[in-house]
């Protein structure tokens, strides 16, 4: 029972510390702190950015890391309802990875591949999987324009059967090719599989749904 006080005491001091470095922030649902701006206006830790309708286009939530103004790691994208609609992965602000969308039933409807750039460079040094020759690699020197770079195999799903309409294949921002693929009759007496991803999260909390609560400083 102490030991536990003690580890709840420290985890307590540890929010605290990092509260007192941050010139404005809000408090979640949890008591963690969210939407955290530094004295120098970098937005720094978890962040949920909101986004309203417009023009047609469906409003959304988006939740993830800010390093140094920069989004960081796993990005996790949410409907106005709460349901799960996409995962994105960031390095150095710019996409970086597998990146994956998905219906409002939860199935996958897009998976996109990109490649982020050390943005302290003027050139980066890759290395890639050479798309004429798949398990054979080359090294390529990229001239660094602050943009991600498509690269790697896109896929594109029909929403019903869940099977792939249609794939890119990319190297370093250039389009090499684009195949259709078998468009399936949809089965009514089947339901199409829901990714793990949609799976774990609507397992782990539901409808997703954040609130906060002023906590700013200034």
């Amino acid at each position: 029972m102490r030991q536990i006080l003690f580890f709840l005491i420290i985890a307590q001091l540890a929010g605290l510390s990092a509260r007192s470095q941050l010139k404005d922030y809000t408090i979640g649902p949890h008591g963690d702190t969210l939407n955290g701006v530094d004295q120098q206006n970098r937005k720094q830790g978890k962040w949920v950015n909101h986004y309203d309708e417009i023009r047609g286009e469906p409003g959304f939530e988006e939740q993830g890391i800010y390093k140094d103004d920069k989004k960081e790691g796993v990005w996790k994208l949410f409907s106005l309802q709460g349901d799960l609609i996409g995962i994105e992965q960031y390095k150095w602000g710019n996409k970086a990875g597998i990146c994956q969308y998905f219906g409002i039933n939860g199935t996958l409807q897009r998976e996109e591949s990109w490649v982020a750039l050390n943005p302290n460079k003027l050139y980066d040094t890759l290395v890639v999987e050479d798309v004429e020759h798949l398990d054979k690699y080359r090294t390529v020197i990229i001239k660094n324009t602050g943009a991600a770079i498509k690269d790697g195999t896109w896929k594109f799903y029909d929403a019903f059967t869940g099977t792939v309409i249609r794939t890119e294949t990319w190297d370093l921002g250039k389009l090499e090719k684009s195949q259709a693929g078998q468009r399936a009759m949809p089965d009514s007496t089947q339901a199409v599989a829901k990714p793990k991803e949609v799976l774990e999260f609507e397992k782990k909390a539901g409808k997703h749904k954040i609130k906060v609560q002023d906590g700013s400083v200034h």
